[in-house]
C-alpha cells in the first residue's frame, strides 16, 4: 500500500483523536473561564484577603508545570483515596493551570477601564455592585475578548498533553498511526492540519464575537453609562 492511501486508511483514527482534543477543550475551557472570572474579579476586589487568596492562587498554578499537575491530579490523587477518571483529570488539570492566566486577562480588563466611569456611575446614583455589572464588566469583557481568544487556542494545542494520561487525543492518535504506517512526515502533516482546523474556526469566532462588544469601547464617558444604566 503507498504511503498516501495507507494513511487515508487511518484518516477515521485521527479524526476520532481530534473529536478527544475537542471534548477535553470544552470540558477544560469552562473550567478555565468560571474560575478566572472569580479569581480576576478577587483580584480586584475591595477585600484585602481575597486579593491576597487570588494572588497566590495565580502565582502558584503559573509557577507549576501543567503536566506535573495532570500525574498529580491523575496518579496521585487516587492514592490519596480520590479516584478521578482521565477526561475530569484533563479538564481540571488544563483548566487550573490556564485559569491562572485568564484571571490575570480578567483583572487588567477590570483595571483597564477609564476610570471615569466608575465616577459617572456614581453621578448617577448607582451602587458599586450595579456600576460594576452594567458598566464596567461590559466594557472590561469586550477588552478581554482577544487575549482569551489567544488562550483557548493555546489551550486546545495543549490538550497534547492528556495522552500522557491514557487518553487518546489527537497527538496520541497520530503516534498509533505512525506504529501502524511508518509514515511520520505524512501523518504528523495530516496531525497539524487538523489542530489549525480546529484553532482557525475558534480564533474566528472570537473575532466575530469581539466585533459585537465594540460598543463598549473608546473613551466615551458618561454617555454610556447612561445608555447600559
Amino acid at each position: 500500500m503507498t504511503p498516501a492511501p495507507a494513511l487515508l486508511s487511518f484518516l477515521p483514527v485521527l479524526l476520532r483523536g481530534a473529536a478527544v482534543t475537542l471534548e477535553v477543550t470544552a470540558a477544560s475551557a469552562c473550567v478555565a473561564f468560571l474560575l478566572a472570572i472569580l479569581v480576576g474579579v478577587a483580584r480586584v476586589s475591595r477585600a484585602a484577603a481575597l486579593r491576597t487568596i487570588a494572588k497566590v492562587y495565580i502565582e502558584i498554578l503559573r509557577g507549576t508545570s501543567a503536566l506535573i499537575q495532570l500525574y498529580y491530579l491523575f496518579f496521585i490523587l487516587p492514592l490519596l483515596g480520590i479516584e478521578t477518571t482521565p477526561m475530569e483529570a484533563a479538564a481540571l488539570g488544563l483548566g487550573l493551570t490556564f485559569s491562572a492566566y485568564g484571571a490575570e486577562i480578567v483583572r487588567a480588563g477590570i483595571q483597564g477601564v477609564d476610570p471615569g466611569q466608575w465616577d459617572a456611575a456614581r453621578a448617577l446614583g448607582m451602587p458599586h455592585s450595579l456600576a460594576f455589572r452594567r458598566v464596567i464588566a461590559p466594557q472590561a469583557f469586550a477588552s478581554m475578548l482577544a487575549p482569551f481568544g489567544n488562550l483557548l487556542v493555546e489551550l486546545l494545542k495543549s490538550t497534547s498533553l492528556v495522552s500522557l494520561i491514557t487518553l487518546t487525543d489527537l497527538t496520541f492518535s497520530g503516534a498509533q498511526v505512525i506504529t501502524s504506517t511508518g509514515q511520520p512526515g505524512q501523518t504528523w502533516g495530516a496531525v497539524l492540519l487538523l489542530y489549525f482546523l480546529m484553532c482557525f474556526p475558534l480564533a474566528q469566532a472570537v473575532r466575530s464575537l469581539e466585533k459585537r462588544f465594540t460598543v463598549y469601547r473608546g473613551p466615551s464617558g458618561a454617555s454610556n453609562v447612561r445608555r447600559l444604566a
